[in-house]
């Protein structure tokens, strides 16, 4: 049997047998999984939407303390970065995000959310569980001299805002020394046990886009005198996403959707208002360079001379998330050493968008796709951010193996 994505129905063990840079974490997850289990519960039981994640920032940070780490917060009072090891030389960096989102959690678990209009349904809860475990794996290894450089933990806030916490953590210096970083997130559609790699655009390029349009109003009666401000906003919403993709075919594939449109009140009255928003998405680096111009390019061409007046407010949002293939060898590598040859499956590019790219943008590094899909489970497989989303919370520890040997193995390739 196969899963989404061609992924194996059975998932594999953590832990397969020592390769170089690589340790078995096979006795750590013994004895630390239930206890990571019972974090991501607690995180999922009490999410905290962005820049509010306070009790979360407190909860990491004691478990970091507690494990005789020194974690710093940031700046802004939620977020936390954690060195491991003494090392002078180049930094490897986890990161993780710890926001909820703004919707309610409609699962029937015994963790399911007690805050209402908050839920983590994205498996910010997961990502940071999994960040937690490799890093209190890490200081173990360094605690026993056999950590060969320093990782830096960072666990990031308001990843679902524009244009995202990562923009905070980089302003702080915290990728001043980083010579690779990596990241996992949470994949529904593949099984527990199986990570997703790609080389090249891994998510998209994400912006918004507002369009306001004028016209002199005027009595349904007589459209015939006035501009039908109603029939051109339905032609904007309509016939500007496919002309914006045709200007841009040559540079890039674009994904331009309305998701607002508001236009007068009464059923006689032609308004002489109406605005529209949306979000303009492409994998390709160039095209979210060019898109503002393209986009007014196509606005015009679709308005024409119906005799509105336009003007767009464009939001530049998150370029898309690059993987480096040197980095991403190594994370597919390590995945392999710690949960067989097998576990690693070639994963599409996402039309979604993930502040995980602004890093990528000052270094190296690659950002996978980790199963969370329990093959038993009876019905479809739900999306990221589905009211019911949920994980098979396996996820956790294979999370952590795939993190700890990413750093090792980049280390132990890389060393002086």
């Amino acid at each position: 049997m196969s899963g989404t994505n061609g992924t194996p129905a059975n998932a594999p063990t953590p832990g397969t047998g020592p390769t170089p840079g690589h340790v078995d974490l096979t006795n750590f997850l013994r004895r630390h999984g239930p206890s990571l289990v019972d974090f991501r519960r607690d995180l999922h039981r009490h999410p905290e939407p962005s820049y509010a994640e306070h009790a979360t920032t407190d909860k990491i940070c004691n478990w970091l303390r507690a494990n005789g780490l020194d974690p710093k917060v940031l700046s802004r009072g939620t977020g936390v970065v954690c060195d491991i090891g003494e090392s002078d030389g180049p930094v490897v960096a986890l990161r993780a995000d710890i926001d909820a989102l703004a919707m309610d959690d409609m699962t029937d678990s015994e963790y399911t959310s007690r805050r209402p209009g908050v839920a983590h349904a994205c498996g910010h809860d997961v990502h940071t569980s999994v960040v937690l475990g490799a890093g209190i794996a890490l200081h173990t290894l360094d605690e026993m001299g056999r950590l060969p450089g320093r990782v830096r933990l960072i666990f990031e806030p308001g990843e679902e805002t524009v244009p995202g916490g990562a923009i905070d953590v980089i302003k702080e210096g915290f990728l001043e020394d980083v010579a690779v970083i990596f990241g996992l997130h949470c994949d529904p559609k593949a099984e527990v046990g199986y990570v997703g790699g790609r080389v090249g655009p891994i998510t998209s390029a994400s912006d918004t886009v507002e369009i306001t349009l004028r016209g002199p109003g005027g009595h349904t009666a007589r459209p015939e005198r006035t501009v039908n401000l109603v029939q051109v906003a339905g032609l904007v919403v309509t016939e500007l996403p496919g002309r914006f993709a045709e200007l841009a075919a040559s540079v890039g594939a674009t994904r331009l959707v309305f998701g607002a449109l508001h236009t007068g009140e009464a059923p006689n009255v032609i308004p002489g208002l109406a605005r529209m928003r949306g979000t303009m998405r492409t994998p390709s680096r160039e095209l979210w360079d060019a898109a503002p111009q393209i986009l007014r390019a196509a606005l015009a061409d679709v308005i024409g001379a119906t005799g509105a007046t336009w003007d767009v407010d464009y939001g530049r949002g998150i370029p898309p998330v690059v993987n480096d293939a040197d980095a991403m060898a190594t994370m597919e590598a390590a995945a392999r050493a710690s949960l067989g040859d097998e576990a690693v499956f070639a994963t599409e590019q996402s039309w979604g968008g993930d502040s995980f790219a602004w890093y990528l943008e000052e270094v190296p590094g690659a950002y996978g796709r980790l199963g969370t899909h329990n093959p038993q489970w009876v019905g479809p497989r739900l999306d990221l951010h589905a009211s019911t989303f949920d994980v098979d919370e396996r996820a956790i520890g294979v999370g952590v193996s795939v993190m700890v040997n990413s750093a090792l193995l980049w280390q132990a390739g890389h060393a002086n």
